[in-house]
């Protein structure tokens, strides 16, 4: 089980280097590491397992954040019709994007970021994936609004790339061009 001194924090190089692909089939190690990302995540939004273990609360977490360095992230995150988006993505790539971009108004955290980052990450508001699940299926998925928010950050993470690093430093809270808050965050 994966606890909150299993994942690395800035600074460690792991989250600066671009992960490795991953071969399918799978290895049992790398199903085990998929498993195991997305166990945490359904710990760390359980209330009594979250205050019993000590976890920050999670909609996503990528495998360079636990220290390995290859291509594969958890996601469990709500959806605009209260679904959730429950999904070991391996593999991800982002085949087309919307021009318009959005953001969350209170700002992006991390569970690798152990302090507050204030200011606007720009995103493109839908993305259309592809990936392969831990079956080693090839899915492709619309998603738009939180899940792209979350889905973009964790495929930051297998890019050596933080959220803060998409933050206008001259000026974090100056709405981005074509872009608009995502209500309702």
């Amino acid at each position: 089980m994966i606890l909150m001194k299993d994942i690395i924090r800035e600074g460690h190089e792991t989250l600066r280097i671009k992960a490795s692909e991953v071969s399918l089939p799978l290895s049992d190690e790398h199903k085990k590491l998929g498993e195991e990302l997305l166990e945490f995540l359904e710990n760390s939004q359980d209330e009594e397992l979250a205050e019993k273990y000590g976890l920050r609360s999670g909609i996503g977490i990528a495998a360079p954040q636990v220290n390995k360095s290859v291509r594969i992230f958890a996601l469990l995150v709500p959806n605009d019709q209260g679904d959730l988006v429950r999904e070991v993505v391996i593999n991800p790539k982002i085949v087309s994007h919307s021009v318009e971009e959005t953001y969350l108004p209170g700002g992006e955290g991390c569970l690798s970021v152990d302090r507050d980052v204030p200011g606007y990450v720009p995103r493109p508001q839908r993305i259309t994936v592809k990936f392969f699940n831990l079956d080693g299926e090839e899915k492709k998925m619309r998603l738009k609004n939180l899940p792209a928010i979350a889905f973009q950050h964790e495929l930051d993470h297998l890019n050596g790339v933080m959220f803060y690093d998409h933050i206008n430093e001259k000026a974090p809270f100056e709405q981005p061009a074509n872009s608009h808050p995502l209500e309702g965050e």
